[in-house]
């Protein structure tokens, strides 16, 4: 039977001849811009190659995924992470082109942790003789790892963790045991079904000297723990271990629960790199640095960082393209005469969407100060030197919280600012919504971690006032040395030229952190308030640091002598401005306080950043498709880069749609569910 439906075309403009208009009247170069972005370390040739490959698997389809039940999505996705894996030996994949096919799949792999923290971990914390034994296995795949530190009872106080690993004189092994139900292993990704073997981290109890009965806990350490059996991957005996269920996202990850009963380990299972018991004596060697053993928590900080910029662009990619091609209501000023706007021609859409693309700009090129400081780090700790430890843990804990809750609220911004429409499959953003909810709790819980970052600010900031005239350990500071020596001048910062001057912006947020940290320093150490009394000042501390570094970073980055054209670097500027001024608007109050911007200036913030958002928006278009991200990765009605937004819709609802090929019985006085089928629904009653 005909579909008269095949015949109907959207009315006019259509979504192609508006977004084919949108990039006509931009000059800038998205290939120019595309690799100054993403070229550097290989990203665009690496993606070019291998989106082919990936287009060629029908495993790897996405058109019907969303209709998928939770266990069937789980089986999708190690059908599909098992293929991916099996392309690395065909296609002989270094690990970088591996993770960019996982990218562009976008699963939460349930490899993950194996290809991220287990391996990580063994690298960072294992002794060479461990590496050596652990390292061939994990890298040839014969066993698949995962992390186990959070718990039922505790997650960011991992200093709370209950699961005790008791060390034997006997038999020279660990005892894993867990003594409570709150002693549970929870959320660990790649553990519930999947891994056989794991880091575990747990609190290391020793004999207490003269009273072998008695134990002494040393703190928190990993150990590497084998809990299935290799043949049958069943559990191992004294082993509970399984999968959490249904979550908000990450519904092709097995995060798990796990629990020891006396479960027995060999002495070499303590990673011993830095910290060991002596298997003849039971003696313990702790760590130089302590804050070494969460090297693998400050790598995926990192990592989490760089990535925002990516998942934030996907965001933004579709709500433009989207609000581009959607056309509401006339001018009001119009009289009714005129066409139909498109949506993003309102400023209340704008607001709402502009200074998020700008965002991804500040996020990518303060992502790649982050990688380059991790690497840096990582480089000192191989060379014996850990003075350049804290300040990576700092920065990267501040960033961390601020650049996921960036993501993650932009995510759902952008959604909104689609309409009706965004509430649907076809935007694209629910899995990317879902999964990317977590970030702002994983890896440190967004409000918690700012504490790290507050006391190392404060620590600075006593340095700075007990020595102000000598030289500062290192950038921050001497920042804050020179503040010190300057706070007792007559005259009061009259405010930084915040709308004549792009250095003067990136000095506003640089004297509000100071300030703010100089306060933190003054309620703490001087007037010896308790810490849990300043925890919300001390939240804004961080986030007012991170913001600085965000905007210093943006300016810096255009600052050098990069080579691109004038046109362009025209636009960088402008959406640097947007994004540090509309950020300067929403914490006006303490700019104003600490003295780093003027009433006036602030009073005219609004008008600025409209103005800014009118020069960029004949842009937005061409600048979301500078992200080259490709439509499979999308998969988005909303977002296609063709514009062909309403013939998607429709299409994915009317014949994609596997509930429109099934007809159902509505009368409630029979049975059947299904007409003609026989189904009374008790294969669903026998699920429940």
């Amino acid at each position: 039977m005909p579909d008269f439906a095949d015949k109907l075309r959207p009315s006019q403009p259509d979504g192609p001849t508006t977004l084919a208009r949108e990039r006509e009247q931009s000059s800038i170069s998205t290939e120019e811009l595309g690799k100054h972005l993403l070229s550097s370390d290989g990203f665009l040739e690496r993606q070019a190659r291998i989106l082919p490959i990936v287009l060629r698997e029908p495993l790897l389809a996405k058109d019907k995924q969303q209709n998928l039940s939770r266990p069937e999505r789980f089986k999708l996705g190690l059908a599909r992470a098992k293929l991916l894996r099996r392309l690395v030996d065909q296609h002989q994949w270094n690990h970088e082109d591996h993770k960019m096919a996982e990218y562009l799949v976008s699963d939460v792999s349930p490899y993950f942790l194996h290809l991220e923290m287990f391996v990580t971990t063994i690298r960072e914390q294992a002794n060479e003789a461990q590496r050596a034994h652990w390292m061939p296995l994990i890298e040839s795949w014969k066993i698949v790892g995962a992390y186990a530190q959070t718990e039922l009872g505790h997650g960011s106080n991992v200093r709370g963790l209950e699961l005790e690993a008791r060390w034997d004189p006997r038999t020279s092994e660990f005892v894993l045991h867990s003594p409570t139900l709150t002693a549970s292993k929870w959320w660990n990704g790649s553990l519930g079904r999947i891994a056989n073997h794991t880091i575990v981290v747990a609190q290391l109890l020793l004999p207490k000297a003269g009273s072998p009965d008695q134990f002494v806990s040393h703190g928190p350490h990993p150990f590497i723990v084998q809990v299935r059996d290799m043949d049958t991957h069943q559990p191992l005996d004294g082993v509970i271990v399984g999968d959490i269920g249904p979550k908000y996202g990450y519904i092709t990850m097995d995060n798990a629960y796990m629990l020891f009963n006396n479960f027995r380990i060999p002495h070499s299972a303590m990673l011993s790199r830095y910290s060991s018991v002596d298997p003849k004596t039971g003696t313990y060697s702790k760590p130089a640095q302590p804050a070494v053993v969460y090297g693998s928590l400050t790598y995926v900080r990192a990592q989490i960082v760089h990535h925002a910029r990516l998942v934030l662009a996907r965001a933004v990619t579709v709500a433009v393209r989207y609000t581009a091609v959607r056309r509401q209501f006339t001018d009001r000023d119009s009289n009714g005469t005129g066409p139909e706007m498109s949506v993003l021609d309102y400023p209340t859409v704008q607001i709402r969407i502009l200074p998020l693309l700008a965002t991804t700009f500040a996020l990518h090129y303060t992502g790649l100060a982050m990688r380059r400081v991790y690497e840096n780090a990582r480089q000192d700790v191989e060379r014996g030197d850990f003075r350049s430890l804290a300040h990576m843990h700092s920065m990267s804990s501040g960033l961390k919280s601020l650049c996921t809750m960036l993501a993650a609220d932009g995510i759902e911004t952008c959604r909104r600012a689609l309409g009706g429409h965004g509430f649907g499959g076809g935007s694209g953003l629910i899995e990317l919504n879902n999964d990317y909810l977590s970030k702002p709790t994983v890896e440190g819980d967004n409000w918690m971690i700012t504490q790290q970052v507050a006391s190392y600010l404060i620590k600075k900031m006593t340095a700075a006032v007990e020595a102000p005239d000598t030289p500062g350990a290192d950038e921050t500071e001497t920042r804050f040395k020179l503040y010190i020596q300057n706070r007792g001048g007559v005259s009061r910062q009259p405010g930084y030229r915040v709308l004549e001057s792009d250095q003067e912006i990136a000095k506003a947020f640089e004297l509000r952190a100071t300030v703010l940290a100089y306060d933190a320093y003054e309620q703490r150490v001087v007037k010896k308030r308790s810490w849990n009394s300043l925890l919300v000042q001390l939240h804004k501390l961080s986030k007012a640091q991170s913001q600085s570094i965000l905007v210093s970073k943006f300016f810096e980055a255009l600052s050098t002598d990069i080579n691109l054209s004038s046109s362009l670097k025209a636009i960088l500027w402008d959406l640097y401005r947007l994004f540090a001024l509309y950020t300067m608007e929403n914490e006006g109050y303490d700019f104003f306080r600490c003295g780093a911007v003027s009433q006036s200036d602030l009073d005219t913030l609004p008008t600025r950043v409209q103005d800014l958002m009118a020069q960029i928006r004949p842009h937005a278009v061409k600048l979301v498709d500078s992200w080259m991200i490709p439509d499979y990765l999308l998969d988005s009605a909303l977002g296609r880069y063709d514009g062909r937004v309403y013939e998607d819709l429709f299409n994915r609802a009317h014949r994609l749609n596997p509930l429109n090929q099934m007809t159902f019985n509505p009368n409630y006085w029979e049975q059947e569910i299904v007409k003609g089928s026989g189904d009374d629904g008790s294969d669903i009653l026998s699920k429940l």
